[in-house]
């Protein structure tokens, strides 16, 4: 029998505020178009992945792979979600964003660098910004891959064709964290630990072959990609994440068959 586990204890958790502005059109040239990304570790995150996104007319094949992210949480599966994010320069924060020194850096404090939600990349479902962190549709485990197709929405296209689209995976286990970090609580909404909505894994999309990241020691705050403009995070673009109306969003634990 499936198990229950509260995981967030808040009547509506909106994350990020910023909606989804008017996109210019993007020149359709008739053509297929393949973004990649590898994601780099953010915030000591010790984590890695890679993402493909195969674009023809309004459709695009996604395929997200992603390993070493926090695994479990209250001994059931954590729950990852992930967007294309839009809108900004198209980086990843360097660890100077780390605007407070608490070793973390938080959500608002990368925002100027990735910009908002454009795409979430769920595991079903609903694609668009408002899912951002339906935890039904997120990721789950330490490991995991999402590979399906959907409508691309306009915005996210011309970010794709701009080189601004970046891929954003959150979710980091607490234990990693400085005292600090440890000890904050998320910069979004206060009754949640800073952990909760604090990105884990980030890159750029750029259009066809895309080598190997170069080097880079993990700083434990974020990895900086050179020239900065590997990748970006933010949860913007109208998250919200709602419990039922008075209460508390409750999450079905997989079965282990499910899960893996």
């Amino acid at each position: 029998m499936n198990k229950t586990l509260r995981f967030l204890a808040v009547p509506t958790l909106a994350l990020g505020a910023l909606a989804l502005s008017g996109a210019p059109a993007m020149a359709h040239d008739g053509k297929d178009h393949t973004y990649q990304a590898q994601l780099g570790q953010l915030n000591g995150s010790s984590a890695s992945g890679s993402v493909t996104v195969h674009v023809s007319g309004n459709q695009a094949h996604v395929a997200l792979n992603v390993s070493g992210l926090a695994p479990t949480f209250m001994d059931a599966p954590y729950p990852h979600v992930q967007h294309i994010h839009v809108g900004a320069k198209g980086q990843c924060p360097a660890p100077g964003a780390d605007a407070n020194g608490d070793g973390v850096i938080s959500t608002t404090e990368g925002a100027p660098s990735y910009g908002k939600i454009g795409t979430t990349l769920s595991t079903s479902g609903d694609t668009s910004p408002a899912a951002g962190l339906d935890l039904k549709l997120a990721g789950q485990g330490g490991s995991y891959t999402i590979d399906r197709t959907f409508e691309l929405n306009a915005e996210t296209k011309t970010a794709l064709h701009d080189g601004t689209a970046v891929v954003v995976v959150h979710g980091l286990d607490p234990a990693t964290l400085s005292a600090a970090g440890q000890a904050a609580k998320s910069d979004l909404v206060p009754s949640l630990p800073l952990a909760a909505t604090s990105p884990a894994l980030c890159g750029t999309l750029v259009a066809g072959q895309m080598a190997m990241p170069e080097g880079g020691a993990d700083t434990g705050v974020a990895q900086a990609p050179e020239n900065n403009d590997a990748g970006a995070l933010a949860l913007g673009g109208g998250l919200v994440l709602a419990a039922a109306a008075g209460g508390t969003y409750v999450i079905r634990r997989r079965k282990a068959a499910q899960a893996a």
